[in-house]
């Protein structure tokens, strides 16, 4: 059964031109992202908000980038999420 579905808001590390795209999971609260595109013209932002939706299970549209977007640390929002399987898949993440 699908736990309650929320608005959350997610602290990202990205590491563009990370090789692959990839989450690696949550360190200090943080949730650690790898993108193989590089930081120009916001590819690697696009990326990361296209991963996070997928891992997330919600549609594109529905996560957004909030700050961060020069920067390697983000913020980002994201409807419709699931807290219950994003408390399992990565554990320690401050939402």
């Amino acid at each position: 059964m699908a736990g309650e579905r929320a608005q959350v808001r997610i602290a990202v590390r990205l590491t563009p031109r990370g090789g692959a795209d990839r989450v690696d999971g949550a360190v200090d609260g943080v949730l650690r992202v790898r993108v193989a595109a590089p930081p120009v013209d916001g590819a690697a932002n696009k990326a990361l908000l296209r991963l996070l939706a997928d891992e997330l299970g919600v549609p594109r549209g529905a996560v957004r980038l909030l700050s961060g977007e020069a920067s390697r640390t983000k913020v980002v929002e994201a409807d419709g999420v699931d807290a219950a399987v994003l408390a399992a898949r990565w554990p320690g993440l401050r939402g």
